[in-house]
């Protein structure tokens, strides 16, 4: 019982449980129906969220134009964060349902980025290639799991992205430069709770993010500066166990959510080291959710931070 309120606490990271019961909850067992309710909304609360701690804002942080074509790389190490409110889960049938946490839930991210084409003059059409990595330290939380055919390194789960980013214009002081980019982002498959060892319900999903941006900047003396707005469409197959004293039930839920962003970047630029810091806006909507939290508007947008080390070859 006792992972299961670890795995409640982590799902239900600012969610709800459920406006309208899910049907493939339905069962003779009330306390096993709300358990499996309780999972399904907390799943679909998390899932926007959840998208954007691991796609985070700017792709390339600190940076607008593209790199210079081939020969030009850039590494760096990021932390991504966004604030959430996260229920006391021994306290799941009060409404409103008090929080147990409110603050900042983080993931480490390292991106890298490689020119591949200068472009045409001012340049027009250049290219880099992206590529991220997340890890997902499972293992430190009690009642988290990863899949054992999962990549990973020991035990950390290790979620993957690529990418492209295409310059439009490689300005100079007062002229921005300008891009556009699109990554694919996959976390491998994540469990929370375990059925079999005693928890009343379970749920695994893995995960996947097409994030869109434009961006556009320019660096002033020592100072790089940075601003964009992007759209994310996340993805998941999501499985819940339930069990209602008699026989352990399975539901399925193809989650799908679109969210549009804003941020900002500011960096220092210290030789070929930039250290850099990123605000954002993560738009929200309204997922029909009717049991009220209370420190979490289901309906509201979120903000976002992240900070990071760039360093450019």
């Amino acid at each position: 019982m006792k992972s299961y309120a670890h795995a409640l606490l982590l799902l239900t990271v600012i969610a709800c449980p459920v406006a309208a019961q899910e049907p493939q909850c339905q069962s003779f067992n009330a306390q096993a129906q709300a358990a499996c309710n309780t999972m399904v909304d907390a799943t679909k609360a998390f899932h926007p969220l959840a998208g954007m701690i691991l796609s985070g804002g700017n792709p390339v942080l600190g940076s607008a134009g593209t790199l210079g074509g081939f020969g030009h790389v850039s590494a760096t190490i990021r932390i991504n964060a966004i604030k959430a409110s996260l229920p006391n889960p021994d306290s799941a049938a009060q409404n409103p349902v008090p929080s147990s946490f409110d603050g900042y839930l983080p993931a480490p991210v390292i991106e890298a980025a490689i020119g591949l084409y200068r472009g045409q003059g001012g340049g027009l059409l250049s290219i880099d290639g992206l590529a991220s990595a997340v890890l997902l330290p499972a293992t430190r939380v009690q009642g988290m799991s990863v899949d054992p055919d999962a990549p990973k390194i020991g035990d950390v789960a290790l979620g993957l992205g690529y990418g492209v980013r295409i310059g439009l214009l490689r300005g100079a002081f007062p002229v921005p430069s300008v891009s556009v980019s699109v990554m694919k982002r996959h976390v491998p498959r994540v469990q929370f709770g375990d059925v079999a060892g005693g928890d009343p319900a379970d749920f695994a999903t893995d995960f996947d993010a097409v994030n869109w941006r434009a961006t556009a900047g320019m660096r002033v003396l020592f100072a790089d500066v940075a601003a964009g707005v992007g759209i994310d469409h996340y993805t998941s197959a999501a499985t819940i166990h339930y069990f209602d004293g008699v026989t352990t039930h399975t539901v399925t839920l193809d989650l799908a959510n679109t969210r549009e962003i804003l941020f900002a970047n500011a960096g220092l630029t210290m030789g070929l080291v930039k250290l850099v810091a990123e605000l954002g806006y993560q738009t929200g909507t309204d997922q029909s959710f009717a049991t009220t939290f209370s420190d979490f508007d289901p309906k509201a947008g979120h903000v976002f931070w992240g900070a990071g080390l760039r360093i450019n070859f």
